[in-house]
């Protein structure tokens, strides 16, 4: 890809500062501007024009002091979101489904909104490994049919549906990232340390489901890799090297962090001492292949296993 086509500093190591100040113009929104966002914004400070939509007034004070221009606006009030036309050049959407229903309402919103005038270049939209269902332990890759096994998943597919509409129709470079467990030290509930401390139990081996992960510095790196990198209509993979089972990536952390290894238990006995949506986590077995993300967005992982990004926590502000 030509030069000016990639802020390539923003993935490895060139410093703010060092790009044509037509890169700086550049206008990135992100929707959805939680952890990753946060982190994706840090990445390309200083070298594009970031601005955020939030729906709380009172975040925007907060945004602006990490060089974010706040835009106030609801996903969920559709007339809130006209102001959003023409406004970002490239557009990472991070924000969720609603809570409940088989669509989403947001994701639909939002590219209607999008429309309205000069569509974006780019739109990348990050999504859920959790529209590949249940595996039974197989490799799932970009190329796999998806098969969501809950309503969550199923809005996810929605939400896809809808940002592959928008990129045919309007002509906009759309790349959808299904991204799995995400964590970081420096992430609120971002480690299996708090679970550890419980003593939440996990399944035992014969029952025991493969998980994959993302360390969140890396999930952001990918969100800037798409956004110049993404092919059209394309769907990436974001996980890391790690191939563990649940109770062995546990047995990591808890070995990491000198804390006890958690009980193990068999399925039938779960169903009895853990909250549904754990278990839900625990009902679907898969691997995940990110050979796309390494050769298309041509990313190198900082955090190729969990054992490393557990006990590193490193900042994309400092190299």
């Amino acid at each position: 890809m030509p030069s000016n086509q990639s802020p390539s500093s923003s993935l490895y190591a060139t410093r703010p500062g060092a790009l044509p100040a037509r890169f700086r113009r550049t206008r990135v929104l992100i929707v959805g501007c939680g952890d990753v966002g946060l982190r994706v914004a840090q990445a390309l400070k200083g070298r594009v024009r970031l601005i955020a939509l939030t729906s709380s007034v009172d975040r925007t004070q907060a945004l602006r002091t990490r060089g974010i221009t706040p835009l106030v606006g609801n996903l969920d009030s559709p007339g809130s979101l006209r102001r959003l036309a023409g406004l970002g050049q490239r557009v990472l959407h991070l924000a969720p489904p609603p809570g409940e229903g088989w669509g989403d309402p947001r994701t639909l919103a939002l590219t209607r909104a999008l429309r309205l005038r000069s569509p974006p270049v780019v739109l990348v939209y990050g999504s859920t490994s959790g529209v590949y269902g249940d595996c039974q332990g197989d490799f799932a890759m970009e190329t796999r049919a998806p098969s969501p096994d809950t309503p969550r998943a199923r809005r996810r597919i929605y939400a896809e549906n809808s940002v592959r509409f928008f990129g045919r129709s309007a002509q906009v470079r759309s790349s959808i990232l299904r991204i799995p467990g995400i964590y970081a030290p420096d992430r609120e509930g971002g480690t299996p340390r708090a679970r550890l401390l419980k003593g939440t139990p996990v399944l035992q081996e014969a029952d025991d489901v493969y998980t994959n992960h993302i360390h969140a510095d890396d999930l952001a790196r990918a969100c800037v890799a798409a956004l110049w990198r993404g092919k059209p209509q394309r769907v990436y993979n974001v996980n890391d090297d790690t191939c563990l089972k649940m109770g062995d990536y546990f047995d990591l952390a808890a070995d990491l962090y000198g804390l006890p290894r958690p009980p193990r238990v068999a399925r039938n006995t779960a169903r009895d001492q853990l909250p549904l949506m754990l278990l839900s986590f625990m009902s679907e077995s898969r691997r995940m292949d990110n050979a796309r993300l390494k050769r298309e967005l041509r990313l190198q992982l900082r955090y190729a296993t969990v054992d490393a990004g557990l006990l590193s926590p490193w900042r994309l502000d400092g190299d």
